[in-house]
């Protein structure tokens, strides 16, 4: 059987703002409204990072709003929260983290067999020319595209 996967929140500018060099699969450690949020798709993951301490992967400024039938059982909506990988990953990113200057961001969050995953990223940031060569990059493409309709129509 093949498992269902239900996007629920996309971090769209990290592709923008940063050269993808691998991704992996997290858990996310939430609580009871906030897992019902974030099936809701209240959830933001702009200008949100990863940092990894003391041999733990946490996450910081994820944005997850408050669950409206919540009342008292509600939590901050940008605590700190803890992501669950295998040890020996969290060992190997933390070198890459250290040593050449990657960094950690989460592209997105999504629902296998019911449980909230976080795609994060290992990524380099991109220089404000690269960026202004991707652009370039696109619109060449589209350009070409909308030619190729005009001319083959």
């Amino acid at each position: 059987m093949k498992s269902e996967i239900k996007n629920l929140c996309e971090n769209r500018k990290a592709r923008h703002e940063y050269f993808i060099e691998e991704t992996y699969e997290a858990g996310i450690e939430l609580f009871g409204t906030e897992v019902k949020s974030v099936k809701l798709g209240k959830a933001n993951l702009k200008d949100s990072y990863a940092e990894v301490r003391n041999g733990e992967i946490f996450l910081y400024n994820l944005h997850i709003s408050p669950y409206e039938k919540g009342n008292i059982f509600n939590r901050d909506p940008l605590r700190v929260r803890k992501l669950l990988m295998h040890k020996n990953e969290i060992r190997r990113l933390a070198g890459l983290v250290a040593q050449q200057g990657y960094t950690l961001v989460p592209l997105s969050l999504y629902q296998v067999r019911g449980l909230v995953k976080l795609q994060l990223a290992l990524a380099k940031g991109k220089k404000l020319y690269d960026k202004r060569e991707d652009i370039a990059k696109r619109d060449a493409k589209r350009e070409a595209e909308r030619h190729y309709k005009e001319v083959y129509r």
